[in-house]
């Protein structure tokens, strides 16, 4: 169980801290209009990724049997995470939209978060699988991963909100491309794991 809880802990604090739309959502409705807008579109993400997740985890017991597909799915989602790695080592500083939409902070984060494809490709290639993989393990530890990934998701957003409420100066230093660097190794790391496990299911190994 230790390995997914740490798994969810990374995935969820590097998807929390990448630049992306909600993310830029989130601080640009901060300075806008306070840390409370920044933190209601942190929390987007609790109210779209239920289906999603639902819907990607029903899939794939489907699939259960077909072990050939889901070493390819796997593989899919070790190529993904590898490359959400190695675009952490390249990450700019990030920038607030210059013109900040108007309140209704949740109901725009929902959208974008729903519109987004980032969830959809998570939960199919790669947040999909693990769960399935650790329910196979243990009855605890696939709801411990969920609960972490989310738990380290929230939190970077908040913690986003939080910094940009402030002075914002982490978000354009140094430490900033430092944490993003560290978490691209662990992605890393995640990503050949979960390629050795495709090439395991697919019987290559």
């Amino acid at each position: 169980m230790t390995q997914y809880l740490l798994s969810g802990m990374v995935l969820g604090l590097s998807a929390g801290f990448a630049p992306g739309p909600l993310m830029t959502l989130v601080i640009s409705e901060t300075l806008a209009h306070g840390r409370g807008a920044g933190f209601r579109v942190a929390a987007a993400p609790l109210i779209t990724d239920l289906p999603i997740v639902l819907a990607s985890l029903f899939l794939l017991s489907t699939l259960s049997a077909f072990n050939m597909i889901l070493g390819g799915i796997s593989l899919v989602g070790s190529a993904v995470i590898l490359k959400m790695g190695v675009g952490h080592f390249s990450m700019d500083d990030v920038k607030a939209q210059e013109n900040p939409p108007a309140p209704r902070s949740l109901a725009k984060g929902v959208m974008v978060n729903f519109l987004s494809p980032h969830p959809y490709i998570f939960w199919l290639t790669v947040g999909g699988p693990m769960t399935t993989r650790a329910w196979g393990e243990s009855s605890w530890a696939a709801p411990g991963f969920i609960l972490m990934f989310y738990l380290m998701l929230i939190g970077a957003k908040l913690g986003l909100a939080l910094l940009a409420a402030g002075s914002g100066k982490f978000l354009k230093g140094r430490a900033y491309r430092y944490a993003m660097g560290f978490l691209g190794v662990l992605l890393c790391v995640l990503g050949l794991m979960l390629a050795r496990d495709g090439i395991r299911l697919m019987g290559f190994i």
